[in-house]
Order: structure tokens, then C-alpha cells, then sequence
């Protein structure tokens, strides 16, 4: 059991839309990604998925409604929900 310190996890690479993984919670991965532009509209079908903003904020489209996440706040998309991350 080690501690993981984010912001130096996050300063190990540069690229965008590219999880790394960094732990395991349960049987779940937990992942780091730098997010810049669009991704694409996706939905998972087995595991919900939390977006956590460490720094800036990004929108998340879902087909009714965008939400945008700052810094410090989190959201949790449920298994099955189509969604697409987007950072200005």
C-alpha cells in the first residue's frame, strides 16, 4: 500500500484524452487524464464513471442537459448514460 500524490502523477505526462491508471478501488480502475478539446459521445455499460476537476473545468454534454465541473467539484455518470467530456 503506497500513497499516490496526483499533481505529480499528472506532471509524468502530457498528453490528452489518455487515462493512466494509478490505483484500484473494488475491483474498479482509478484513473488520471488531462482533458483539452472534445471527446467523443460514449456511454459504458457495466461501471458508472466519476470525473473529479483537480484544476480548470470542463463541460459535460449529456443528451438533455450540459453540466460544467470547476475545479474541486465532481460528477458521477451513470453506467449506461451517453455522455461527452469537453474542455475549453
Amino acid at each position: 500500500m503506497e500513497k499516490i500524490n496526483v499533481a505529480q502523477k499528472l506532471s509524468s505526462f502530457s498528453d490528452y484524452f489518455n487515462p493512466r491508471i494509478v490505483g484500484e478501488l473494488n475491483g474498479q480502475h482509478v484513473k488520471l487524464v488531462k482533458f483539452q478539446g472534445e471527446f467523443i459521445w460514449h456511454h459504458h455499460d457495466n461501471e458508472d464513471e466519476l470525473f473529479y476537476v483537480v484544476k480548470g473545468s470542463f463541460d459535460m454534454f449529456l443528451r438533455d442537459k450540459t453540466i460544467t465541473i470547476n475545479a474541486g467539484e465532481f460528477l458521477v455518470v451513470p453506467r449506461g448514460i451517453e455522455h461527452k467530456p469537453v474542455a475549453r
